[in-house]
């Protein structure tokens, strides 16, 4: 195959009509212009199978020398076992990856010309690709700390949270200034729960902007103002102070912000079951900002790679 580059939308659209195309171009964003590479054991040097008459041999089968596996270029990632065409998949890449606010599967279902089902399980595989997991790399430098809570209306009043068993969810959020953004659903937000996250995800040795909220007084060194060896700084919003030097948490709200107008504006509601995922694809694009947009469906695709989802839809959920 010829060396390729990545495509825009509307070259997408005028090359990629048939399944040949589609696959030659999936396999492009999965292993680029080197080639393909056997998902079983690695093997870089795989041979095509030419289907002949009679055979049952499919179109886009590879065979590794080392292994003796057949595969495709689907095989070991969230796309395996998809009935739905390769044509359809890398338009879904595009419109899920370039959509600032997300597309909701009824859109997709709309614009793919597919059944609502299939454009509902599509884009949960791509958020389920989307996904950082544990083993992501930690921020550093000056980290903004942050908790928003999605759906629903507050209890109390403005200004307080929401009771126990509310219907808001709440998510956290620490973000590496002009860096990368990690976010997480919570059962609750306390002390406790933010001192394990910020372990969790914030190299030792940062600093940390938080604003006045009382649940970071419970995870700083008594007497100092630090956490987990972090030092940490905060504006006091009920004060009326929102930026004192370099000490401010605008770009966490910012992201929380786009999360919210995302989930009501294209969403409207999402089961709190599945709010993880619509996290990680969010999540997943402010962290791939930087990129243009014909850029971005090979990372997706690359990370899809040895992610599987094949749970059965849950009955009673919303789907959006």
């Amino acid at each position: 195959m010829d060396a390729m580059t990545p495509l825009s939308w509307s070259e997408l659209g005028q090359h990629f009509v048939d399944e040949d195309k589609a696959r030659e171009y999936m396999e492009f964003l999965r292993w680029g212009n080197a080639g393909p590479s056997c998902p079983h054991c690695g093997g870089a040097d795989p041979y095509r199978l030419t289907p002949k008459a009679g055979s049952k041999t499919r179109k886009g089968v590879l065979k590794c020398r080392a292994c003796r596996k057949q595969f495709t270029v689907t095989v070991g990632t969230v796309f395996e076992d998809s009935h739905v065409k390769l044509t359809k998949w890398i338009q879904a890449i595009y419109l899920v990856g370039a959509s600032k606010k997300g597309i909701s599967a009824h859109q997709l279902h709309r614009m793919l010309g597919v059944t609502y089902r299939a454009a509902w399980f599509m884009a949960h595989r791509l958020r389920h690709a989307m996904s950082s997991g544990p083993l992501a790399a930690k921020l550093t430098g000056t980290v903004e700390v942050d908790e928003g809570y999605i759906g629903g209306k507050r209890k109390g009043g403005k200004g307080r949270r929401p009771a126990d068993g509310g219907r808001k969810a709440a998510v956290a959020v620490l973000v590496e200034r002009n860096g990368n953004v990690k976010a997480m659903p919570m059962e609750r937000i306390d002390g406790m729960s933010m001192e394990r996250e910020i372990r969790n995800y914030v190299e030792p040795g940062s600093r940390l902007m938080t604003d006045e909220t009382n649940i970071y007084h419970n995870v700083r060194v008594p007497g100092h103002q630090r956490i987990a060896d972090m030092e940490r700084h905060s504006v006091n919003h009920g004060r009326g102070e929102f930026v004192r030097g370099d000490v401010y948490t605008n770009t966490a709200e910012g992201f929380i912000s786009l999360l919210k107008r995302g989930i009501v504006g294209t969403f409207h509601h999402v089961g709190k079951g599945h709010l993880g995922k619509y996290v990680s694809e969010f999540e997943f694009r402010y962290n791939a900002r930087k990129l243009a947009d014909k850029d971005r469906p090979a990372l997706i695709v690359t990370a899809g790679e040895g992610k599987r989802l094949t749970y059965k839809q849950p009955v009673g959920e919303s789907q959006n």
